[in-house]
């Protein structure tokens, strides 16, 4: 054989192999957002007995219940979402709260004498006290002896207060203004703890103290958030003399319907001077 034989059938080879490859082929769209499936409607268990009446059951809790199985292991959909919503709760947690949507709300920011989020999560004791700058702070853009003082803190989960506050907030503040009701200056605290309100409680003179905190968040939601109450709370005081109000998020007790509650909860509070389990509701 030539070389001009060879060459041609070279060209040949290399002409055959590039016409077997074919193009390659583009979805269009996207996979559906798993962190949108309401698990309270999703049933895949196989050929169930009564199929109706668990579903019913499962309309009362938000529970990953009747997801199915495939072999031995449960099917891809659970799992994607399992994983998304342990996900949402780590960002939750070592996220922080973003500084445009504190300013958004009116809030001045201070901080505990947490230095950043590691020595947050690992030292609890010190998410309970401010540091000097705040004290400062507080004391000088804050009016003192208010009837209320009410503040926002991170807790656990920057999401829920980002998610809740905008509306919970504005609706304490206008339930207490409707029934005659001052409150003092409100304003954000940075790696906060529940236990940081006595604090806050003893710099302004406030009868009443309430937090809007973000919870520990779990693999339902990620962005659940509670009011902490007390009535002259004092550093070193007992749990037992706070009120609390807790699952405020959009599949929960709604943020303004929880506003509501929470200013006609502080009411009963400064009617009763008491909180706590010393108040009776």
């Amino acid at each position: 054989m030539n070389l001009d034989s060879k060459k041609e059938e070279n060209e040949t080879a290399v002409t055959g192999c590039a016409s077997c490859q074919k193009e390659p082929e583009i979805e269009e769209g996207c996979i559906p957002d798993v962190t949108e499936v309401d698990i309270r409607k999703q049933y895949l268990v196989k050929d169930p007995v009564n199929k109706e009446a668990y579903y019913d059951l499962k309309q009362y809790a938000p529970c990953r219940l009747g997801i199915g199985k495939a072999g031995a292991r449960y099917k891809t959909d659970p799992v994607l979402q399992f994983r998304a919503a342990h996900s949402a709760a780590q960002d939750a947690v070592f996220s922080d709260v973003d500084q445009g949507f504190i300013d958004s709300m009116g809030l001045f920011s201070v901080k505990t004498q947490c230095e950043n989020k590691d020595v947050y999560l690992t030292r609890p004791d010190l998410g309970r006290k401010l540091d000097d700058e705040a004290v400062k702070t507080i004391k000088e853009k804050c009016r003192m002896n208010p009837t209320v003082q009410i503040f926002v803190s991170d807790g656990l989960s920057s999401a829920a207060v980002a998610a809740n506050v905008g509306d919970v907030l504005p609706a304490i503040e206008q339930g207490l203004k409707s029934y005659g009701i001052d409150t003092g200056v409100p304003f954000f605290v940075k790696y906060g703890r529940v236990g940081a309100m006595d604090q806050v409680s003893e710099i302004t003179g406030a009868d009443v103290t309430c937090v809007l905190i973000g919870e520990r968040p779990g693999l339902i939601t990620a962005e659940s958030m509670s009011a902490y109450i007390a009535y002259k709370a004092t550093v070193g005081m007992p749990e037992a003399r706070r009120t609390v109000v807790s699952n405020i998020h959009k599949a929960g007790t709604i943020p303004a319907e929880a506003g509501a509650h929470i200013a006609d909860i502080i009411k009963k509070i400064l009617d009763n001077k008491a909180s706590g389990t010393d108040l009776k509701l």
